[in-house]
């Protein structure tokens, strides 16, 4: 197997393009071109370039919340839908990402140290009695990994066949992404235990840097240039797994760190909301019907250059003194909107 691509493309639920929702005419060039796997999320909260914040929290702001729309592919079939994509997205964000199956042949010569593993299952797949989903995160949990969180599509493909959400309906076929942070080695072990327990799966590891973990600074941010030796614009994504209960001086997290990001002049963020998953040392959790207080995973995501990303750190490493997984990554490409 060749390197993998992923493609991400940022942009509103209710854009449109060629008089359809963007949404779903992104899905319908992935399923055409027949990528190894997509999938569509919808964001709680977020803002852009414009500064407009959106927000699943407050009615009036929640008509055009942020839609994230990923597909993994050999950089042959990535390269070939771009121009499309991009075409498609206006004037949203696209970024390209180099990552690889695990146990693949071809890495790229950057996985080490922290790994990023995503995990792409069916909603209706189970293991020794229990939803996948959570099984999977109950093993890397006991792995030692620093966090994983399951995030639910509203569409997508598996093997290039659709996976379309119904409002009525189980939508047991569309798929979710498991995705965790943790050790090379120990993600290595993952992805060993888990083939075999869940062999339809489709797996993607990628090189990541953890910064913080439960308010301990790990590792430092990295101190690349905006522009690399040939001149090229380098970018980063910083982001922050917490959990919707997470606190800070007694306030939740996540509304302060996406807050904050914006009246700095940050050019946007995301916040998608999760099922279930944990961070640092606590226990897999998610919703239940008998709780009282939710506590399901919340993912915030930043992407800029590097010396832009070092401010919003600052920011985010002030907010995280209590609670939170916070990583960075290098995004080799980005195209579109981005100050």
């Amino acid at each position: 197997m060749s390197e993998l691509l992923k493609l991400s493309a940022y942009f509103g639920e209710r854009d449109r393009s060629a008089g359809r929702f963007t949404a779903d005419t992104m899905i319908d060039i992935f399923e055409r071109r027949q990528m190894e796997a997509s999938l569509l999320f919808r964001g709680a909260e977020g803002f852009g370039l414009k500064h407009h914040l959106q927000t699943d929290r407050l009615l009036s702001m929640s008509e055009d919340l942020p839609v994230v729309a990923v597909a993994i592919g050999t950089a042959t079939r990535v390269e070939a839908v771009l121009d499309e994509v991009t075409e498609r997205s206006h004037p949203g964000l696209l970024t390209i990402e180099r990552a690889r199956l695990p146990g693949s042949s071809e890495a790229p010569s950057d996985l080490s140290g922290s790994s990023k593993l995503t995990v792409i299952l069916g909603r209706h797949q189970r293991v020794e009695g229990e939803p996948a989903y959570r099984y999977a995160t109950r093993r890397l949990h006991g792995l030692g990994l620093k966090g994983a969180t399951v995030l639910l599509g509203v569409d997508g493909t598996v093997d290039g066949q659709r996976r379309r959400g119904r409002f009525f309906g189980s939508n047991t076929d569309v798929p979710l992404a498991v995705i965790s942070v943790g050790d090379a080695d120990i993600i290595t072990k993952a992805v060993g235990e888990l083939s075999t327990a869940l062999p339809e799966m489709v797996l993607l590891q990628e090189s990541t840097r953890i910064l913080k973990r439960d308010g301990r600074r790990v590792s430092e941010l990295d101190r690349s240039a905006d522009l690399d030796e040939k001149g090229i614009r380098q970018w980063n994504r910083l982001t922050v797994y917490a959990s919707e209960q997470s606190r800070h001086e007694g306030a939740p997290l996540y509304p302060q760190v996406l807050r904050n990001l914006r009246e700095a002049g940050a050019i946007g963020a995301t916040v998608l909301k999760g099922v279930w998953g944990f961070h640092g040392e606590h226990e897999p959790h998610g919703d239940s019907f008998w709780s009282v207080r939710r506590r399901i995973p919340v993912v915030v995501e930043v992407i800029d250059s590097p010396s832009r990303c070092r401010e919003w750190f600052r920011i985010i490493d002030d907010l995280t003194a209590e609670a939170g997984l916070v990583t960075s990554e290098a995004v080799p490409r980005v195209d579109g909107p981005t100050g």
